[in-house]
């Protein structure tokens, strides 16, 4: 009989949920997963999937975008405007050929992608670098308060005159690595080392893609930023001057 160690081992398991409808992919990263200690569950097309992550929401998702039912970029839409499910993260899985996807899909807020074929152990290695990733700020971040704009690193929470504004995990990161250092201009490249950090696997384009979404919450006019500037040849800054 398995012990109650055993059982709390298994509740402190990360917990990854695979649609993809090729079994013997499935079968293959199921298996390198579990050997990495996670645990895992799989549907095998759109519709399946996302009535399993609305019951048991995972603490990540590795998302094939060829799906029978309902396509996975749809899915990845749906996960997105919801509001309990917004910050889960997404770890697209695309074809040689669906470079067009893919591209929509990070521009939509995807965390991460793998091309096919690929290799498992380089799969598992993005799962457990994007998981790291997510991990809460540290209790020393404080919350910022700049004009409407209220940020909580401790909820990841960012609300606009009192009215909460749903962020997925990395805008949240980003937001507030700037945020709380304001006046100051990053690079792509300093971005992309602080927030999505060294083992990256995404271009200095996903962050001109996440300052446009951020500028389409915070800001009253995205096209003439208040907060999130643009300095060009430089990188960005947020701005609090004006404030």
């Amino acid at each position: 009989m398995r012990g109650a160690g055993f059982f709390r081992y298994c509740a402190s398991m990360k917990r990854i949920l695979i649609i993809e409808d090729d079994k013997d992919i499935v079968e293959l990263v199921r298996y390198n997963l579990e050997r990495e200690g996670f645990h895992v569950t799989t549907a095998g097309d759109g519709v399946t999937g996302l009535a399993q992550i609305k019951k048991f929401p995972p603490d990540l998702l590795v998302l094939d975008l060829m799906l029978p039912r309902l396509p996975g970029l749809e899915v990845f839409k749906e996960i997105r405007r919801d509001q309990q499910l917004n910050k889960l993260p997404v770890l697209m899985l695309t074809a040689r050929g669906e470079e067009a996807d893919r591209v929509l899909g990070l521009e939509l807020g995807a965390d991460d992608y793998v091309t096919k074929p690929f290799s498992p152990r380089e799969l598992a290695a993005r799962v457990k670098a994007l998981l790291r990733r997510m991990e809460p700020p540290e209790d020393t971040e404080k919350p910022i308060e700049v004009g409407e704009l209220f940020i909580d690193p401790s909820a990841y929470r960012l609300t606009r005159a009192g009215t909460q504004i749903p962020l997925s995990t990395l805008e949240f990161r980003l937001l507030y690595f700037l945020a709380s250092r304001p006046n100051k201009v990053f690079s792509r490249g300093q971005l992309l080392d602080a927030v999505w950090g060294t083992e990256r696997f995404v271009t200095p384009r996903s962050v001109d893609v996440y300052i446009r979404r951020l500028r389409e919450k915070i800001e009253a006019d995205p096209e003439e930023p208040v907060y999130l500037k643009t300095v060009r040849g430089a990188g960005y800054i947020f701005e609090t001057d004006a404030d």
